[in-house]
């Protein structure tokens, strides 16, 4: 497959190695990887016609107007025992007036007036994956997009998303905004096998901090699980999935984002009321799914 840009559909969550996001899990072990099959996730920016993703109230989502808050899953990544990236709606922002107030949306038009050179994108929709993009000034912008990096004015970029500064969301430390603006549009006209990023989330990333994290195959898939997330399932329980690489658990987390927070807090559900049995009886020999109440 070489370097194709991929999308990945995750097996049951069953299957996916789990652990306490306390980091006190004491199996040292190696761990088998998580599964995946690979396409293109940023090819799908047109609504799903079929999806079988619902609203809590039933309603097709398309149906109803988009609030981050009801559709978004609150998550965090952790790297061993640091926090590299969160997106929680009770996390306070003086700088941006409120708790979760990074993560607001605004139309294309209005975002354009926050934009500054360097700063990454994220533009969000119901039933769609994610779409980041480098803003690099002039009303402009530099994507990933259907197995390119293209150059594109903000607004034709959106396709009629609400999107927001994404900033805040990793935290590593960024490149200098000349920097970040001269690493994507370096890569302008880069396509197909040439390409070194699974997706638009991991391309905007890499320009903002240079590491090769993001990049296909940038990091050995060998022994135990360096990589966490964890999933904010109510105010005081969250559930971890463990990972080898930062590119395979990205790929997760916008796979959570595309079903959205109902769909994954139905799934999660689902799979959990499966395991209690098999841990109650004491028989399970496979990593444990350990949903923790904070």
């Amino acid at each position: 497959m070489g370097n194709q840009v991929e999308k990945l559909t995750h097996l049951n969550y069953k299957e996916v190695p789990t652990t306490d996001p306390t980091g006190m899990d004491k199996d040292e072990g190696p761990r088998i990887g998580v599964s995946y099959i690979f396409s293109n996730d940023d090819d799908d920016v047109e609504p799903q016609q079929n999806a079988v993703v619902s609203d809590i109230s039933g309603e097709h989502p398309s149906s109803q107007p988009y609030d981050p808050q009801l559709h978004e899953v609150e998550c965090s990544i952790y790297y061993r025992d640091e926090c590299i990236y969160q997106k929680s709606f009770s996390v306070e922002d003086e700088a941006d007036g409120g708790r979760g107030s990074h993560l607001t949306t605004y139309t294309p038009e209005n975002l354009l007036n926050k934009c500054k050179p360097g700063d990454l994108v994220e533009f969000v929709c119901q039933s769609q994956y994610p779409h980041w993009v480098v803003y690099v000034g002039d009303f402009q912008v530099v994507h990933l997009h259907r197995l390119e990096i293209v150059n594109s004015f903000l607004t034709d970029a959106s396709q009629g998303r609400r999107g927001r500064i994404a900033n805040q969301l990793y935290h590593y430390k960024p490149l200098s905004p000349a920097t970040v603006v001269r690493n994507a549009l370096d890569q302008v006209g880069c396509k197909d096998r040439d390409l070194s990023w699974r997706n638009s989330e991991c391309f905007a990333a890499w320009c903002r901090y240079g590491k090769r994290e993001f990049k296909i195959g940038g990091e050995l898939r060998i022994g135990k699980q360096p990589y966490r997330l964890q999933i904010q399932l109510a105010e005081k329980r969250s559930h971890t999935l463990e990972f080898q690489s930062l590119e395979d658990l990205i790929m997760e987390k916008r796979r959570n984002d595309q079903i959205g927070k109902a769909a994954v807090i139905q799934e999660l559900s689902s799979h959990l009321q499966a395991t209690e049995p098999e841990q109650d009886g004491g028989h399970n020999n496979e990593p444990g799914v350990r949903t923790v109440a904070e």
